[in-house]
């Protein structure tokens, strides 16, 4: 965390003395936002990272033709934050701009063009169109593999994408071979807590959870939490998850008390980084709803329950899994 802070400092200070000398539209302050956009997206603070994202672009529209690839960038990072605020079909509108330049601009066996296909599988998936996801996930896949080495972090995405749909579709054997595949690329690619294992631990943990397998996800779950506490800010959303995850864990082995203490820290981290009607609040206050009720408190259930189906009313499509 104090590295990101330090990186911050720095390019804030360049930022400043390059908007002194510079013309407003010049290259070098568009590769400063978006610098300070990246770090700030890191940190898990997205309206800040917006901003950025969209200071760059705005320099990008104007000093280079349409169709230029680092136009695709800026398109695919702003889509970045949209999808980790809940806002999909925002997100989705992003991520198409920067398919369609990439799709003509590069040639059909580029990462990029692989990368592109990733974010629009995760829309579908977010959106709970499973073989549309699917469909988007398998062409990256195909792509990745002939172009990528064998242990390249980004084949582990893939297979973690691919894996979340099989999951989500009930297929758990399944999505646990894809969950591996991606955790011995993590082993072969990465220092041992980088957070990309983080993501690996947490998704198999989620396998073995819907399995009823409930000491082996909550194994899964710490270590995935052990992670993200050394490398992220406190307030950072995946740590949430993790919180969350460990929650449903408790709550399942009907230790309900456990359940709220870890879905309240959840809430917590949500309530501060987190927009008002972001499906993950939802989440949070749908679970916290569930235990309060478990425990034979039904007028307070009810609250959070309501809670959860407001914003999901507003942000979720009137056919998602989750409204029903």
């Amino acid at each position: 965390m104090d590295d990101y802070s330090k990186a911050l400092e720095s390019y804030q200070k360049a930022l400043k003395i390059q908007e002194k000398a510079l013309p407003s539209n010049h290259p070098d302050l568009a590769t400063s936002y978006n610098n300070i956009g990246v770090l700030y997206y890191k940190m898990g603070n997205y309206p800040k990272a917006l901003k950025f994202y969209e200071n760059n672009l705005q320099i990008a529209q104007k000093a280079l033709p349409s169709n230029h690839p680092d136009l695709a960038t800026s398109y695919n990072n702003i889509g970045g934050v949209y999808n980790d605020m809940g806002d999909h079909s925002k997100a989705l509108e992003f991520y198409e701009k920067a398919y369609k330049i990439r799709d003509k601009a590069l040639p059909p066996n580029h990462p990029d063009l692989a990368q592109s296909y990733n974010n629009i599988g995760r829309m579908y998936h977010h959106l709970a169109d499973y073989s549309k996801a699917l469909e988007f996930y398998e062409k990256a896949l195909k792509i990745q593999e002939k172009a990528l080495h064998p242990n390249h972090p980004d084949l582990a995405t893939s297979y973690n994408n691919i894996g979340g749909v099989y999951k989500n579709m009930g297929d758990h054997l399944k999505a646990l071979e894809f969950y591996e595949k991606a955790l011995k690329i993590d082993e072969k690619a990465l220092p041992s807590n980088h957070s990309s294992f983080a993501t690996s631990y947490n998704n198999i943990g989620g396998v073995y959870h819907n399995m009823g397998g409930y000491s082996k996800a909550l194994e899964f779950y710490e270590k995935a939490h052990k992670i993200r506490e050394k490398a992220l800010p406190s307030n950072h959303p995946d740590l949430a998850t993790s919180y969350n995850s460990i929650g449903v864990v408790y709550s399942d082995m009907g230790d309900y008390s456990k359940a709220l203490e870890f879905y309240e820290k959840a809430l917590k981290i949500r309530e501060k980084a987190l927009p008002s009607n972001h499906p993950n609040l939802a989440t949070s206050y749908n679970n916290i709803g569930l235990v309060y009720s478990n425990m034979g408190d039904y007028s307070k259930a009810l609250e959070f329950y309501e809670k959860a189906l407001k914003i999901r009313e507003k942000a979720l499509p009137s056919n998602h899994p989750n409204l029903a």
